[in-house]
């Protein structure tokens, strides 16, 4: 997909994996067009335009999450979600606000690093397979080494092979390529030397590595590995891909991406709503507010692949607002995050459509995993409605957490089968879900007898 979509197109495709919801999907679409908008004024004009972050507000398990989640991936946008009580007020224990910044920056960094190895791939594997050939014809031996070559990072050099010797391993080459590309040495146990991670030191959330802190001035250790062809294959293309990459080209890429097609997805909000009175457990609510106020509006922020922009991310923040109310958000908070939008909560309606119409619907995923034993599982439509209104009676009866409520359900559903299925003497099952049976195994389904409370 490219950034291109227009908001119906972006609509079509959300409606692929989320049920209903459609003003929250109006609302992303808009934005997500407004993005490939700004970037064809002139360059002067594009300054001044900034996004219009969008604030949600709906109760747990309707989707609030899933619509920001599948917008990124719609466009391949960097995605970062993050909890807003994991944060605290600068002095305070607990999680800096600027780590969410951080946190998108690593993510493209993946991202694009990702897609310049799949450039590379093919080049790779070649590189890798005559590494591979190497090592089988000429196994790898752990060399003495004194303790003056390991700290300055020197090897001992390797006599040169005689003509005679070059011939004969050029032959025997030959016969190990054609045995590898038929895959006849898979299995094939070898020696491979391999890079040693540099330790680590965890300070404040964050790992940092103490070769990089040294300006990489430490020489790289490696270790043998003793492993079987088909995974020293794959250690070898991962090697060969990253010295083929260009490492200054992916941070440039990916800095650039994280400023203008970031998006930052803040969960919870609602729970740092509310004026702190200076004392007790909330003492910092309004305090990592105004500390994420900064990040939202727009700031310069530090991190170790170089400075990032937030000016033109996209912020979308998320909250049921059962106790707090939008209002009681500071207001500056409320002012950079001018677009509101309610989400519904769910009806027994939907329930019965996300058992359906989704491409990654639950009743898909279940019959996919249990395929995998030998269990072909099909749902008749009376089924589908007990299931839904088992999860409404849940949700009903306890605490509503939304369409989250299935994956109970349909683990009570399928313990018994999920438990018996597997084993190398498994036939071949074909089940049929009926409505029976998931009144039988499922508690929520069960009908009430209402006689009983009438007195």
């Amino acid at each position: 997909m490219n950034q291109e979509l227009t908001p119906r197109e972006v609509v079509r495709e959300l409606d692929r994996y989320i049920v209903g919801q459609n003003e929250a999907k109006r609302m992303v679409a808009i934005a997500l067009r407004n993005r490939y908008r700004r970037s064809r004024v002139s360059d002067e004009m594009r300054e001044e335009i900034y996004p219009k972050n969008i604030l949600m507000i709906g109760p747990t398990g309707v989707g609030k999450t899933e619509i920001a989640r599948r917008l990124a991936k719609l466009v391949n946008a960097p995605f970062v979600k993050v909890e807003a009580t994991k944060f605290t007020e600068v002095g305070y224990v607990g999680r800096d606000v600027e780590g969410i910044i951080r946190d998108l920056v690593e993510n493209a960094i993946r991202m694009v690093k990702e897609e310049h190895a799949a450039r590379v791939k093919t080049r790779a594997e070649v590189l890798a397979e005559d590494r591979l050939v190497s090592l089988l014809v000429d196994p790898a031996r752990k060399p003495a080494r004194n303790p003056i070559d390991v700290l300055l990072g020197a090897r001992n050099k390797e006599p040169e092979p005689t003509e005679e010797e070059k011939q004969r391993l050029s032959g025997r080459r030959a016969d190990i390529l054609q045995q590898l590309r038929e895959g006849k040495l898979e299995e094939q146990e070898l020696d491979i030397e391999v890079e040693e991670a540099a330790p680590q030191l965890e300070v404040g959330g964050n790992a940092i590595n103490i070769g990089d802190m040294m300006g990489g001035m430490m020489p790289k250790r490696t270790k043998l590995r003793h492993v079987k062809v088909k995974e020293a294959r794959r250690i070898l293309i991962s090697e060969e891909e990253e010295k083929l990459i260009d490492q200054d080209a992916v941070k440039e890429e990916a800095l650039r991406r994280a400023e203008q097609n970031g998006i930052v997805f803040i969960d919870e909000i609602d729970k740092i709503a509310g004026r702190s009175s200076g004392q007790g457990p909330d003492v910092s609510r309004e305090g990592v507010q105004r500390d994420i106020l900064p990040i939202v509006e727009g700031s310069v922020v530090n991190t170790k692949h170089g400075s990032v922009r937030t000016d033109f991310m996209l912020f979308i923040a998320a909250g049921a607002f059962h106790v707090a109310k939008v209002s009681d958000l500071i207001p500056e908070l409320q002012g950079r995050f001018p677009v509101h939008v309610t989400l519904d909560s769910l009806t027994r309606d939907d329930f019965v459509r996300i058992l359906t119409q989704p491409d990654n619907a639950i009743t898909r995923q279940y019959a996919a995993l249990l395929e995998v034993d030998k269990v072909y599982l099909s749902f008749e439509e009376e089924a589908l409605s007990a299931l839904a209104d088992a999860a409404c009676n849940a949700n009903d009866q306890g605490e509503n957490i939304g369409a989250r409520r299935l994956h109970a359900v349909f683990e009570e559903l399928l313990e018994d089968i999920s438990f018996n299925a597997g084993g190398e003497d498994m036939p071949e099952v074909r089940l049929t879900i009926t409505a029976d049976y998931v009144r039988s195994h499922v508690k929520a389904a069960k009908k009430t007898d209402l006689n009983r409370y009438i007195l």
